[in-house]
């Protein structure tokens, strides 16, 4: 085969020739089918740019709405079909801000600061993260670059000056901490966080100056917020759960220290204190179970566990003591829940729940005027519990009813008596008090005038209805308290008198 060069004919192998001819034939679908890849490229290429543009356009509009996940999602998508958009990552931030989630934003505005160094607006808003992040060199850098761009930039001039006051306080705040000057500390700081409430060191410092003034309510609300604020903040979980521990309340403690182990479950230190709590919990939720089933004895024995496993802090120890105080006045060990109630008061005298179980083991007691001076001290502490308010007038009741007849006094029995004590002390006095029992005729008089009384007595507190009414400090014999009608007329304490015409020649029955 032969072809044709500049300088004339040449040969060439028969194969390379016959491949040249094929190519030859190919070049013009090879061109069309370029142009049909390129029509389609543009097509893909227009398409994606509207599918972004859809996906910026839907993001405004929840953002707008305050939908921030679902413009979250549409933010994303936009990202990541055009990478190299810096105003996408500058709108994503804005909704991760929006979001509270400020430190998702940075890498964000990072990177549109990245593809477009001159973006002033990113900048600023990356300087004021910065800044309340209590990061003040980063920030100054940010401040500085759009003073040297804008100079006398106002929004850019005033937080660099922020800057350099949050790092006067700062400092102060810790000479102050170091000189143990922890209320002067904690004034400075409180300046800090106004300006920095994103800086954990700041609150971490504060929440230790609390400590050492003995206010760890308010150094929890300042540790709290470091849990978030710094990643993996396993110290801050355990210290949380330690102070609530200390403060009696177990089951936040076990939820911060969960929290620990949630990031670590091997940690060490956060499993042992993780032990201590959920022993002490089981036992202090187990002794509440059992109260609400008015199983009082194993709540007893379930608080004085309790008190085993955490005897150092005083807090359980009390606590325990006002719950066993309350079941002992529930089961009507009246002298018991007396000591254990005063006990507890000592430790918390404006508890009203130690007052009122302390109160009805004096009236169980019969000791009334005492069952009301500590109804008086609990109203005293809340006038709007209505359940002290309703044991203040049942006491004074009891109290004034006292002063009259008193039921359980004539017979001897105590107020928790129950129908076969009652029947059993009523027949022994019944016996030694019958007028037969007498000769002269005043001693007979006085006689029918006790016996009587101890009938009364016995029928009354055998009589769930008339019992009822004497417990909550009614009469129900006296004329003054009856009202006509029910079981019972107004005339029944007349009707009562076993005696007729002072005629004793009569066979009575002790039943």
């Amino acid at each position: 085969m032969w072809r044709w060069e500049q300088s004339g004919l040449v040969s060439e192998p028969e194969g390379t020739a016959r491949l040249r001819q094929g190519a030859g034939r190919l070049l013009p679908w090879v061109s069309f089918l370029c142009v049909i890849l390129d029509l389609h490229l543009d097509g893909l290429l227009a398409a994606s740019h509207a599918g972004i543009e859809n996906h910026l356009e839907m993001g405004r509009k929840l953002l707008a709405a305050g939908q921030l996940a679902e413009a979250l999602t549409h933010y994303h998508s936009a990202v990541e079909g055009d990478p190299y958009n810096y105003l996408t990552y500058y709108k994503r931030a804005a909704v991760y801000l929006a979001m509270g989630k400020f430190r998702s934003a940075l890498p964000d505005l990072s990177k549109a600061i990245e593809l477009k160094p001159d973006f002033l607006a990113a900048r600023l808003q990356r300087g004021n993260i910065l800044l309340k992040q209590g990061n003040t060199i980063d920030a100054r850098k940010d401040f500085e670059a759009v003073l040297q761009t804008h100079p006398g930039h106002e929004e850019a001039s005033s937080q660099l000056q922020r800057a350099e006051e949050l790092e006067r306080h700062m400092q102060e705040a810790q000479l102050a901490y170091e000189r143990q000057d922890y209320g002067g500390a904690i004034g400075l700081l409180e300046h800090v966080i106004e300006l920095a409430p994103w800086d954990p060191e700041a609150r971490e410092l504060r929440s230790e100056s609390y400590l050492q003034v003995g206010d760890l309510s308010k150094a929890i609300l300042d540790l709290k917020p470091t849990t978030k604020l710094r990643s993996d903040n396993r110290a801050a979980f355990l210290k949380l759960s330690k102070l609530y521990y200390m403060l009696g309340e177990h089951e936040e403690s076990l939820n911060q220290v969960r929290e620990c182990l949630k990031l670590d479950q091997d940690d060490k230190d956060c499993f042992s204190h993780y032990k201590q709590v959920k022993k002490l919990s089981k036992q202090l939720d187990s002794a509440e179970a059992y109260i609400k089933e008015q199983r009082y004895d194993d709540a007893i024995d379930k608080y004085k566990a309790a008190v085993k496993t955490e005897p150092t802090i005083q807090i359980y120890t009390t606590k325990a003591n006002e719950r066993i105080c309350h079941c002992l006045s529930k089961s009507k060990r009246s002298m018991e829940a007396i000591t254990i109630c005063t006990e507890a008061h000592q430790h918390d005298p404006r508890n009203i729940f130690i007052l009122r179980d302390r109160a009805e083991a004096y009236i169980l007691n019969q000791e009334l005027e005492k069952a009301v001076e500590d109804y008086q001290a609990a109203s005293e502490l809340d006038r709007e519990n209505e359940e002290i308010k309703e044991g203040l007038e049942r006491a004074q009741k009891l109290l004034k009813q006292s002063h009259r007849r008193d039921y359980y006094k004539i017979l001897g029995v105590k107020r928790d008596a129950n129908k076969q004590e009652i029947i059993k002390a009523y027949r022994k006095l019944a016996q030694q008090w019958h007028p037969d029992n007498f000769q002269s005729e005043d001693e007979k008089k006085e006689a029918e005038k006790k016996f009587i009384d101890i009938a009364a007595a016995k029928e009354v507190l055998t009589d769930p209805e008339l019992r009822q009414k004497v417990d909550a400090g009614e009469d129900p014999l006296d004329p003054e308290n009856q009202q006509g009608g029910g079981g019972h007329s107004q005339h029944w304490p007349f009707e009562f008198n076993p005696f007729s015409s002072g005629n004793f020649h009569f066979k009575f029955s002790f039943n």
